[in-house]
């Protein structure tokens, strides 16, 4: 197994705490059965600080603190429609500088929020999060802040901003907070494969409360939106959250309390990872001497949870790790796992020209987002048809969560034929869908589909409309 300068609208006024001091306490959410309580410093006043500080921070968890209460308004700033905002299967893309541009992301974050049900956004939870790319950062502050002002309950946060998009689909579908609410959608940081940095590219996508991509009835009405939007809501003075620090900050506006929860995401994830594979037996197989890996984050948002998952839960050395340390550029490179741009990885496996070192057993890559894989054994290449038709070939056997079989499986068009021969042996259902993963997000959610995966070295598992960071090692 393996796991996978501020642009906002305007500078956010820092508010200045009331001579009034409150008692006030929140707890982190997290899986069920896995709540900490967390104590945090809150500030509030309806005046300007003199001296403006550039971050609200939270208590650090676990510490208790009396505070007075941050209060913000909302702003109806006036904007105009920019031409090509159509989000595709993928969300909208484009540069960075393109993002910069004053209201661009406003103006489609405003769009979809009104493409929602009303109670997929007042009172709702959402999560905000990606990759770690250059600008996300900034997409945090402005998003949150336009939450606020639209009436969100709570903003869901990785730290640092870092959340694989298998991760904040089960972020979803599995975190419940201390009141008992779940996620209703989510907006995803990424551009995926493509590169990163200030004259690379961007990309937000919405993820709905099943945990997978907007449908096109909800993108339709996004574009729709951006096409005729003359105004977007935001908190301006409400300050910047110090999202590199883990705990709860919270906020009073016209509609009541608002909160900004940033959370480790690599423990939410493990322990779901656990709920799924044989971490015992894994582990055995890593200390073995005739065994021996190696895994490439390519500076992705894969690094954030590399270290966690192989090195500390499983046991193996961190000398199997390359690249794990997430990047907002992923280093100058390009994050896509594929023989041309893993090119470390290719040679150390064996099949690089200037390989002469004995390569190890196994090896894997993963991209920007976490969402797409690269599979190698030694000296040789495994194309994504073949390993999501090896998957599904021994889940039962060697995962624990398909013991009980599988529902059917499915690949894109443009797939080779071994996943056929697999269901066909298998006797399981088979579907072949068109390019994009909301079609097998469908038969996903149908409970119709347990595999699948595509050509583009994405592969998909479990019964939900997750695309999991996960592939075999059987």
């Amino acid at each position: 197994m393996i796991l996978l300068g501020s642009s906002s609208p305007s500078t956010p006024a820092i508010i200045a705490p009331r001579p009034r001091r409150l008692r006030h306490r929140t707890t982190t959410p997290s899986l069920p059965h896995s709540r900490s309580p967390h104590r945090h410093l809150v500030l509030a006043s309806s005046s300007p600080a003199p001296t403006p500080r550039p971050l609200a921070r939270a208590h650090r968890p676990g510490a208790v603190a009396t505070a007075a209460e941050m209060v913000f308004s909302v702003t109806k700033k006036e904007t105009k429609p920019y031409e090509g905002q159509k989000p595709g299967t993928s969300g909208l893309r484009k540069k960075v500088t393109v993002f910069q541009q004053p209201h661009y992301l406003a103006n489609f974050v405003q769009s979809t929020f009104n493409a929602l049900p009303a109670d997929q956004v007042k009172g709702a939870t959402i999560v905000v999060s990606g990759d770690g790319r250059y600008f996300s950062k900034d997409a945090v502050q402005i998003i949150a802040k336009m939450a606020a002002a639209n009436g969100v309950r709570r903003v869901w946060v990785g730290q640092d901003s870092l959340l694989s998009t298998p991760a904040v689909s089960a972020i979803i579908r599995e975190r419940i907070s201390a009141d008992g609410a779940k996620a209703t959608g989510a907006f995803i940081l990424t551009a995926s494969h493509n590169p990163g940095g200030p004259t690379e590219d961007f990309g937000i996508k919405y993820n709905m409360g099943n945990g997978g991509p907007a449908p096109e009835s909800v993108t339709d009405k996004i574009f729709s939106n951006t096409k005729t939007i003359t105004e977007y809501l935001i908190a301006e003075d409400l300050p910047n959250v110090d999202i590199s620090v883990i705990g709860v900050t919270s906020f009073t506006g016209p509609e009541g309390p608002f909160d900004v929860d940033v959370f480790d995401s690599a423990t939410d994830y493990i322990k779901l990872m656990k709920t799924i594979f044989d971490f015992e037996s894994i582990k055995k197989l890593l200390a073995s001497p005739k065994f021996s890996f190696c895994f490439d984050g390519l500076h992705g948002v894969a690094g954030a949870y590399a270290k966690r998952m192989f090195v500390d839960e499983l046991g193996a050395s961190e000398s199997s790790l390359l690249n794990c340390v997430p990047k907002e550029d992923f280093g100058g490179g390009h994050p896509d796992p594929n023989l041309t741009y893993a090119k470390e990885l290719v040679d150390r496996m064996g099949l690089g020209k200037t390989s002469n070192v004995e390569p190890p057993e196994f090896g894997a890559a993963a991209d920007g987002d976490a969402d797409r894989n690269m599979v190698l054994g030694k000296r040789f290449f495994v194309t994504p048809s073949d390993s999501v038709a090896i998957i599904a070939a021994n889940a039962v056997q060697s995962i624990p969560y398909f013991a009980s079989g599988l529902k059917g499986v499915a690949r894109s068009m443009p797939t080779s034929a071994a996943l056929d021969v697999v269901a066909k042996n298998l006797n399981l259902k088979f579907f072949e869908v068109p390019t994009g993963w909301k079609f097998f997000g469908n038969l996903m959610d149908a409970g119709m589909c347990s595999v699948c995966g595509e050509e583009s070295f994405g592969t998909g598992v479990l019964t939900t409309s997750v695309k999991r960071m996960v592939f075999g090692l059987f």
